[in-house]
């Protein structure tokens, strides 16, 4: 196998949440321009529906499940749908996520438990309803996407660094624990990306400012950015990685 080989995923089905727009978006359309049929997975079926249509003019196939992944019935009817549809799992991209920013004195346990339900609550769910399966056929890539919100403190995140930092370990739990079976489970923590979910906050010049005065790069990084690295935890390049969590930050953790 040549090294350009190793990374390429024709013949696989990959799952992505909360691809309907900015990170899992660009991660689903990278694995897809690398070979593999898309599962898209959030609770907006238009924005699927678009991403559905970019994964279709590269000739890869695509089944759109609009669902809320902080149900646990609804993370088994995905697994139950994508093997309807395609037979077979091989990589599960947990990408879904909300964030409330508030201090911790102001933040509702309502809001709390909203955070905590989608993002650390829809990892386990989507983890839980398809690693059955992965386990049963011997193999498989699981990407989880953290933050590295999950690896230091900022004012205001409380509940999105609390369930950030969950995802972390139980990535390193699952790796463990799965690694026998040949199911390869790793952590993406991205730094500053403008996404929908914080692109009002970053159109502020001082929240800017203030949020990338650390970033050794003075810039944030651009969703297709993160595109080759799903790429490279999807594929056979990473058989031999497993529990590690990968910053993508322009260099903050380093500063």
């Amino acid at each position: 196998m040549s090294v350009f080989d190793a990374f390429r995923l024709d013949g696989k089905v990959a799952i992505v949440t909360g691809a309907s727009r900015g990170l899992g978006k660009a991660m689903a359309l990278a694995l897809a321009e690398a070979g593999a049929d898309l599962v898209l997975v959030s609770r907006s079926r238009a924005d699927l529906e678009t991403t559905a249509k970019g994964i279709e003019t590269l000739g890869r196939r695509t089944l759109v499940i609009p669902i809320d992944i902080s149900a646990f019935h609804d993370a088994q009817a995905v697994a139950q749908e994508t093997l309807a549809t395609f037979s077979q799992i091989d990589i599960l991209v947990n990408n879904a996520g909300v964030a409330v920013v508030k201090p911790l004195v102001e933040l509702a346990p309502e809001e709390w438990e909203k955070v905590i339900a989608t993002n650390l609550t829809g990892t386990y769910n989507l983890c839980r309803a398809v690693g059955p399966h992965l386990i049963q056929q011997g193999a498989g890539k699981v990407i989880n996407i953290a933050s590295v919100l999950g690896l230091t403190g900022l004012p205001g995140y409380a509940a999105y660094s609390a369930s950030k930092g969950g995802i972390i370990a139980l990535t390193r739990v699952l790796a463990v624990e799965w690694a026998r079976f040949n199911v390869q489970v790793n952590c993406i923590a991205p730094g500053w990306f403008v996404t929908p979910m914080n692109e009002r906050a970053f159109a502020d010049e001082k929240i800017r400012e203030r949020l990338l005065r650390d970033v050794p790069a003075r810039r944030t990084g651009r969703p297709e950015e993160l595109g080759p690295l799903a790429v490279y935890l999807a594929s056979a390049a990473s058989d031999y990685m497993t529990g590690e969590v990968i910053a993508i930050d322009g260099g903050d953790r380093a500063a």
